[in-house]
């Protein structure tokens, strides 16, 4: 017998195994990252080209959605302390996504395409707490960084095959831009029959109910102030350059915009193995230092991206820019759900929703540094920032140890 991390033994084949919620879970990850990005890389090819608006219409399509997904996050969190609830906001998250998103097939305006971009992420903003706190609850603790591991591989492997099959369609003639969007809905169905499967198997909780948590009436999570694990989490989506940034500096070093699909594609293989091995190193090495290490290389990766001058070395640091989001997300879930207590919705909404409005604000500061002084200006200022933060981070991590116990 082994023990878990809150002293209680666990069995051998219950350590070996993960459950099968968090299997099905998995694979409704992957078929809702399928449909959605066979959508979001044409997005600008319709906003802009079909529908004839400007570069500030895409500027305002995701700023809205993604400050309307952290703003709902936070709410769905609380209301997913109720564990009756969970099943009916995640299945309900994931029915409004799958429905809305095929409506923008037929979108006659730029206004449209954004209203219906922001019911698809309110979706995700009701779906992603419940089902993170779920996840956490039927997985043992010694078994956690590998369950989120698998949850973000299969996410990302669903961004690899998203934008290949829509490249597939429109390259051999099949589709057009709107019928790509339109069958969207076809995973969709999928999804939302895995997601009502997944909700209704394996209602029970694990040993996590029994040992270690705080009564509902004093939450671990729920303070005055958040915990500074997650205060530092945010600062960390505060000071990272956005994706779009990233993709706007590979093709001022020379890739072409026909080739963004495919570098979008490779880039999610990065991120989809990486994240199996970070949920790994969650559990052998600890969430804390495999998360310091995704910090350390992200500052490293950010520099080498300020100073790259060929096409071959955006390629290089694009992609290795993925094992960052690898070696970073179930290390921070892990923490979450570890400081959450039996708050467990309340503190993954308190994460989606922090880290959602940090990373909406560090965009906005780091698009206008890159705007006003450069590509280079503001990837060195992202990787200082980022070093800074890995630097204070062991301090953080003893202080927040000191504060659990």
């Amino acid at each position: 017998m082994s023990a878990n991390a809150a002293g209680a033994p666990v069995a051998p084949a219950a350590v070996a195994r993960l459950p099968r919620q968090v299997k099905l879970f998995g694979a409704v990850s992957l078929l809702n990252d399928f449909a959605s990005e066979m959508i979001y890389p044409l997005l600008p090819a319709l906003v802009t080209g079909v529908l004839g608006a400007g570069p500030q219409a895409l500027g305002a399509l995701d700023g809205a959605a993604d400050f309307a997904a952290a703003f709902v996050k936070l709410g769905a969190g609380r209301l997913a302390d109720r564990p009756a609830s969970r099943g009916r906001l995640v299945v309900l998250g994931y029915a409004v996504a799958v429905l809305v998103r095929p409506v923008i097939a037929f979108a006659a305006a730029a206004w449209q395409v954004i209203g219906l971009r922001v019911v698809d992420r309110l979706g995700k903003g009701l779906r992603t707490p419940p089902r993170d706190a779920l996840i956490a609850d039927v997985t043992p603790s010694p078994l956690r960084g590998r369950a989120f591991g698998l949850q973000r591989g299969l996410d990302h492997a669903g961004a690899v095959l998203g934008p290949l099959v829509a490249w597939w369609l429109l390259a051999s003639g099949t589709a057009n831009v709107r019928r790509v969007i339109a069958l969207s809905i076809v995973p969709g169905v999928l999804v939302l029959v895995l997601a009502v499967w997944a909700v209704r198997d394996g209602q029970g909780r694990t040993e996590t109910d029994e040992v270690g948590r705080p009564s509902p009436s004093r939450p671990a999570f729920v303070r005055r102030r958040p915990p500074l694990a997650l205060v530092a989490i945010s600062l960390f989506y505060l000071l990272r350059m956005p994706d779009t940034l990233v993709i706007l500096r590979s093709q001022q070093l020379g890739v072409s915009v026909a080739v963004v699909t495919l570098l979008w594609a490779a880039l999610h293989v990065v991120r989809s193995t990486s994240s199996f091995l970070g949920g790994a190193w969650t559990d052998r090495l600890g969430a804390e230092r495999t998360m310091w290490i995704g910090w350390v290389c992200y500052a490293l990766l950010a520099a080498g991206m300020a100073y790259a001058h060929t096409t071959l070395q955006a390629w290089g640091l694009f992609l290795a820019l993925g094992v960052v989001a690898g070696l970073t997300e179930s290390p921070e879930r892990a923490l979450v759900a570890r400081t959450a207590g039996a708050r467990q919705g309340s503190g993954f909404g308190a994460y989606h929703g922090l880290t959602g409005f940090a990373a909406l604000a560090g965009g906005l500061v780091l698009g206008g540094v890159f705007q006003a002084y450069g590509g280079a200006a503001a990837f060195v200022a992202s990787a200082v920032a980022g070093g800074a933060l890995a630097l204070v981070w062991p301090v953080i991590a003893r202080r927040g140890r000191s504060a659990v116990r």
